[in-house]
């Protein structure tokens, strides 16, 4: 039988990744499951869900099963949620409550999500009464809200208590809290009162209380606030976690950082793809379902085909008013430039904006004043591009004088068009309660192709009958 290769820590993260997925799936072809247990043992979970996900279907239980049970659960809450739904269809009943009630509360809610409601009912039926509490705390708040992705897992301490006592509390319940750097101070009433870090305690006077070194100003947040503020903030204040606290200031839970990181992850992703014209739903894009991608991406795509008859209809008329000359021919030819041009620059000035107003880095500007700005640029864009377009017209294609003059004067028009479309369409959409990133591509590219279009043609026709 081929044993398999001991990891070595001379190759790189990418490279080692890479190398247990190949042996992996080599060893389970062969059907040397010892093999396969003994390659998995010294390597991290997060790379461990990585080579699963990558196996063909059919083997990853079989992969998933060599892991022992403890190991196993830590792997699970690293997989892509159709993975983990994938999984949960192949095991038989037991397996799949082992898993589910003893994954981190947070996780499990996200998981939750993803699943049937038939299903979600079942599980969260035959889950001891501790988890399925925890779990119907999370999911009793909206999605998308600090109190649906923090966990309930966590250290208070009273403010009462001398430092002896809280490091033995520490130590009672180290294991079933998520993160035991920052300890939360609280009265009998569980109001958040202060924060004390662990190396603060370790350098105190063991009978030093609570209360006198403690930190008081806590930066804490509410359960309904969107995740995406509680991203910015613990990015704002570097922080490993942020205590959650309800409408009476009282403790409840903690986000910590790497769920931050996968929110980032997340609402990025969904903004880009909406860049494109595309919904996203938070799912791996290139594991969803043929059939479901189409669904996702024909709906802006219809909506541009649509208006973009109008443009046809403009080229008809605007062609029948200059009598189709050997010029207005030759007009014709450049309209892909210019919408192609005016397309770009619009996609440009909508990406900055979208981009800062996401981050906050808008909050000192007014649109009017991040519209006029970009208005400029693109009437600087529009000069340079337009100047190189009349010389390449004339000088190059040996266009007569009058075309290439409407070519660069229309792509000046165009340009200040599409920036000035680009920048004040994502402020307009978000104003009205829509998704700027969504919503602004595709009426961008509509508005530069059909307006550009018709400002172009009365360019022409207006030199044309002067010149």
């Amino acid at each position: 039988m081929t044993e398999p290769t001991p990891p070595s820590q001379t190759v790189s993260r990418d490279e080692l990744r890479q190398l247990v997925r190949t042996q992996l799936e080599m060893l389970l072809e062969k059907g040397n499951l010892q093999g396969a247990k003994a390659l998995l043992i010294p390597v991290q979970p997060v790379d461990i869900a990585e080579a699963i996900e990558l196996l063909p279907e059919s083997m990853q239980a079989i992969a998933f099963r060599l892991l022992s049970k403890d190991e196993a659960i830590t792997v699970y809450e690293y997989l892509d949620s159709t993975v983990q739904q994938s999984l949960l269809q192949e095991f038989k009943r037991q397996e799949v409550l082992d898993i589910v009630d003893q994954m981190s509360p947070d996780d499990r809610a996200r998981l939750f999500d993803e699943l049937p409601a038939k299903v979600v009912r079942q599980l969260v039926a035959q889950m001891s009464p501790k988890e399925r509490q925890a779990t119907a705390l999370l999911l009793g708040y909206e999605e998308d809200t600090a109190g649906r992705i923090m966990t309930p897992e966590y250290i208070s301490l009273k403010e009462t208590l001398t430092v002896a006592q809280a490091l033995e509390r520490i130590r009672t319940l180290s294991n079933a809290s998520e993160l035991i750097y920052y300890l939360y101070v609280t009265d009998t009433s569980r109001h958040l009162k202060g924060i004390v870090s662990l190396r603060d305690l370790v350098i105190s006077s063991p009978d030093q209380v609570l209360g006198g070194i403690m930190t008081s100003d806590v930066v804490s947040i509410t359960t309904e606030m969107d995740q995406e503020e509680v991203a910015r903030l613990i990015q704002r204040y570097d922080l490993v976690a942020l205590p959650v606290v309800d409408k009476e200031q009282r403790l409840v839970g903690v986000v910590t950082v790497d769920d931050v990181l996968d929110i980032l992850e997340q609402e990025a992703t969904e903004d880009i793809y909406a860049l494109g014209g595309l919904q996203s739903d938070g799912t791996n894009y290139f594991q969803t379902n043929l059939f479901t991608v189409a669904r996702k991406r024909v709906f802006w795509l219809l909506v541009l085909l649509v208006t973009n008859t109008f443009t046809s209809s403009i080229i008809q008329t605007q062609g029948s008013n200059l009598a189709w000359t050997g010029q207005a021919i030759a007009i014709t030819a450049f309209i892909p430039l210019l919408t192609g041009t005016g397309g770009n620059i619009g996609a440009q000035s909508s990406t900055v904006v979208i981009r800062g107003l996401n981050t906050n880095e808008l909050k000192d500007l007014g649109p009017l004043q991040v519209i006029g700005r970009e208005a400029l640029a693109g009437f600087l864009l529009g000069a340079m591009l337009g100047g190189m377009a009349t010389l390449w017209g004339y000088y190059i294609l040996k266009e007569t004088l009058v075309v290439a003059i409407a070519v660069g004067s229309s792509l000046v028009v165009i340009s200040l068009l599409a920036s000035v479309s680009g920048s004040g369409l994502p402020f307009l959409f978000r104003s009205l309660g829509l998704d700027p990133a969504l919503m602004s591509a595709p009426f961008i590219t509509t508005a530069v192709d059909v307006v550009g279009v018709l400002i172009y043609f009365h360019i022409a026709r207006l030199i044309f009958f002067h010149l």
